[in-house]
């Protein structure tokens, strides 16, 4: 929790809130990045184009922060890259076994009410809390 500012993260809340529920009120999708993501790899469908211009928006976002001077902050990682592999896959198995990820569930379901989405919320954060639990105490890592 270095450099924590409650300003910033109440305005990125906000703005991440804000926009998932434009993209639901406007275009009737909830913005899940597992939903949309794999709805690209499924057979081709006519609503490709947006999936494909909401995917390229977050990676292109932090790149033109960047390029307007924004500073954006240094990235280490410090797994090899077959547990990043096993992790990813991992995630991806979760997304899929609970209907959906955290931005889908914990951000626009909480927001509509939806108990599916309470209890899968709950459920990402006690396995999340118990896994840094035993690898960063128990097992040490």
């Amino acid at each position: 929790m270095d450099g924590f500012t409650p300003v910033s993260a109440l305005a990125g809340g906000a703005l991440i809130g804000t926009s998932a529920a434009l993209f639901l009120l406007l275009n009737g999708r909830i913005a899940g990045i597992s939903g949309i993501l794999g709805g690209l790899l499924a057979p081709p469908s006519r609503d490709t184009g947006w999936r494909i211009a909401f995917l390229a928006g977050l990676v292109l976002a932090p790149l033109a922060y960047a390029g307007m001077g924004g500073g954006l902050p240094p990235v280490t990682v410090e797994a090899s890259f077959p547990l990043l592999v096993v992790a990813g896959l991992l995630v991806g198995f979760g997304a899929r076994l609970g209907a959906g990820c955290t931005s889908g569930h914990g951000v626009c379901g909480i927001g509509r009410g939806s108990p599916r989405s309470l209890v899968a919320t709950g459920t990402f954060m006690t396995v999340a809390i118990l896994t840094v639990l035993v690898v960063r105490h128990l097992v040490g890592a």
